[in-house]
């Protein structure tokens, strides 16, 4: 009887472990997959800004038209990391989650084999344990009770020797799995942050280096032309009664300069897009055309 309630304890602790690990993989698998479907939604989105960006940009004088087309460049190259960080999340995070839905019920069935074993021991003790009650010098019957409870104890040792090893193994195996999905999860987004920030470093510069100056100037002419009092682009004047409405201030026409950087900007873009890990490289897809649209 001790070695029954030796193995009930037993059970009951490889019940919870399998319990546990069905709840809360569950409720990781759900989440994550949720998170990744709202990566990809904010992707689309961020697809919408651009092509707005874009339409916007060209209604603008020059050098704003300049500066929003190369904007909307920059953030278009960050949604095609986030596209990556998509499949990357499914790969490595989502489908590692959803395979533990088919481990958990072989378990629940092992331990439900485990439990019909247990039974038939429980069973045939109890029936033994009337026949001597019963029949105490049935000597016959006693022996075939008996060889029924050693042949029920001998199967149900073997039974949770055998769950004792699968559920070791099962424990082991998802202590590992859980340990290098999150590991995934953290180089997911560390990789993709990390590669978002150098491109909204090159944007917040695009940003920085407008010469607004310039459009107003283009504004005004444009303006004053369509009064029919065009003149040329002014340069900085001094003289407070010009009969030009800005030059009551000193203006001065600021050229933009010619960037040092453009070439190593172009290398640097080059290096963003270049990963020869393909598990580094970004997928490029159409801006309207994707294969990996959100799901609802």
């Amino acid at each position: 009887m001790n070695t029954i309630l030796s193995r009930d304890s037993q059970v009951r602790i490889m019940e919870t472990t399998v319990a546990n690990a069905e709840k809360y993989f569950g409720l990781f698998c759900t989440l994550m997959a949720a998170y990744t479907r709202k990566t990809a939604k904010l992707r689309d989105k961020s697809d919408l800004l651009v092509k707005q960006i874009l339409d916007y940009a060209n209604t603008e004088n020059p050098e704003l038209r300049s500066t929003m087309k190369r904007f909307a460049e920059e953030l278009a190259k960050v949604q095609d990391y986030r596209q990556a960080e998509v499949e990357r999340l499914e790969m490595k995070v989502v489908e590692p989650l959803k395979r533990y839905g088919v481990q958990l019920k072989q378990m629940r069935t092992e331990i439900k084999r485990f439990n019909s074993v247990r039974n038939n021991e429980i069973k045939q003790l109890e029936k033994l344990e009337r026949l001597r009650q019963k029949s105490p010098s049935d000597r016959h019957t006693l022996s075939q009770a008996e060889s029924n409870v050693h042949k029920a104890s001998v199967d149900a040792s073997r039974t949770t020797q055998q769950l004792e090893e699968t559920i070791d193994e099962f424990q082991k195996q998802k202590l590992t799995d859980i340990q290098k999905i999150f590991l995934d999860f953290v180089t997911v987004e560390m990789v993709f942050h990390a590669k978002a920030l150098e491109v909204y470093s090159s944007a917040f510069q695009i940003l920085t280096d407008y010469d607004l100056e310039r459009d107003m100037e283009d504004f005004r002419a444009k303006l004053h032309s369509a009064s029919g009092n065009y003149d040329a682009r002014p340069v900085s004047s001094t003289n407070p009664s010009s009969s030009l409405p800005w030059s009551s201030s000193s203006q001065s026409i600021h050229s933009t300069p010619q960037r040092q950087e453009e070439s190593e900007y172009d290398a640097e873009e080059h290096r963003l897009q270049d990963f020869s890990d393909p598990e580094e490289a970004p997928t490029r897809r159409p801006r309207h055309s994707r294969t990996n649209q959100p799901r609802s």
